[in-house]
């Protein structure tokens, strides 16, 4: 995936001015497909030369007109060819998983002080995506279309966070539990 096709999915959502789209990306589509603020304004302007976005000068009190960008005709063919293209498996890479496959051959202590970080931030973003879920969601049996997708992806970054926590927690155990006799 590119960064336009993530670009044109919170486009067809609603048409926005390039920061506003910024702050909607890291809110949404960025808990999982990261971009700068930078990166998304040079991939606005490559997909405006592009034809598939178009800009519409908004005027501002007191300052620049800011640009409106919305998908055209184009940017709807591209992201429905994209959409339509399959994926294969996604690749796990993570750093972490090495650190722990790695933890004999360091400082023991160091890697579980690793893990326990991140295992606060994995709790921060699980209790984050459950407070959106109960705030936006609270009847998910009744969504249909653009809202059951958007509830779906949220629930399945619940379902990752949930295997983080468990996983750090499972590693976290086995390294602090008490030996006995029987484990040396």
């Amino acid at each position: 995936m590119a960064l336009e096709h993530a670009l044109l999915v919170a486009l067809r959502e609603q048409p926005a001015a390039g920061l506003e789209l910024a702050g909607r990306f890291s809110r949404s589509i960025g808990f999982f497909w990261s971009a700068t603020h930078q990166q998304i304004y040079r991939v606005l302007a490559r997909m405006e030369s592009d034809g598939w976005v178009e800009a519409t000068p908004v005027p501002q009190a007191g300052r620049p007109d800011k640009k409106e960008y919305a998908v055209t005709a184009a940017g709807r063919e591209a992201l429905a060819a994209w959409l339509a293209t399959p994926v294969g498996p996604e690749p796990m890479r993570s750093e972490l998983a090495v650190k722990l496959r790695g933890a004999s051959f360091g400082e023991r202590e160091a890697v579980l002080d690793v893990v326990r970080a991140d295992l606060a931030d994995h709790h921060l973003r699980l209790d984050h995506y459950r407070q959106l879920m109960k705030r936006d969601y609270p009847e998910p049996g009744r969504l249909t279309g653009l809202a059951l997708d958007q509830y779906l992806v949220l629930r399945g970054g619940v379902r990752l966070e949930e295997f983080w926590t468990q996983w750090l927690e499972e590693y976290l155990d086995a390294h602090t539990r008490p030996t006995t006799e029987d484990d040396r």
